[in-house]
């Protein structure tokens, strides 16, 4: 469960979001932009580094969005880091997803693939989940390398992995247990 604080922001951004019409884009583009935080040991290094100045960490946001994304997506973002918050971003966009999916009446389950899923592989796969869990599923796709093929899925607690590397894994304990 997400402390108050978190569960605040997202409940502010969700609210928003919803009211200016763009909450599947803004959640959709923060839900991206935290994933790749979270593969850049070097990013989150410095957004959450207190020496390096607000000014420099807006920059790096700047130039990482590039004007990509919605405005009250960067602007999020920046509000997030200028209070020192960098920290949480992750657990807010989170709480922001799950709270986004909980009002379509839905839970999220994160896959992690080597590869881009197109649209039709990810309502098959909506579909295998949901009948797997019980649960409407809404598939959010994060691009992972060291998966090298496969998926693994992951619904609340539940950690469905269908990788090569877990297989190659499963023959390489075979064969030496």
């Amino acid at each position: 469960m997400a402390d108050a604080r978190v569960q605040g922001y997202a409940a502010a951004i969700f609210e928003v979001a919803k009211g200016e019409g763009v909450l599947d884009q803004v959640e959709d583009e923060l839900f991206r932009v935290v994933r790749s935080f979270d593969g850049s040991t070097e990013l989150r290094d410095a957004l959450t580094n207190a020496r390096l100045p607000l000014e420099r960490k807006l920059a790096v946001i700047d130039e990482l969005l590039d004007g990509r994304a919605h405005l009250l997506t960067s602007g999020f973002i920046n509000f997030v880091i200028s209070l020192n918050r960098a920290g949480d971003l992750a657990a807010i966009v989170d709480e922001l997803v799950s709270r986004s999916a909980a009002s379509r009446d839905k839970v999220v389950a994160e896959v992690r693939t080597a590869i881009s899923l197109d649209d039709s592989t990810i309502d098959r796969l909506a579909a295998a989940l949901s009948r797997r869990t019980g649960r409407d599923v809404e598939v959010k796709v994060v691009i992972d390398p060291t998966v090298l093929g496969g998926i693994v899925a992951q619904v609340g607690d539940t950690v469905i992995d269908g990788s090569v590397k877990s297989r190659l894994q499963s023959v390489r304990e075979a064969l030496v247990g």
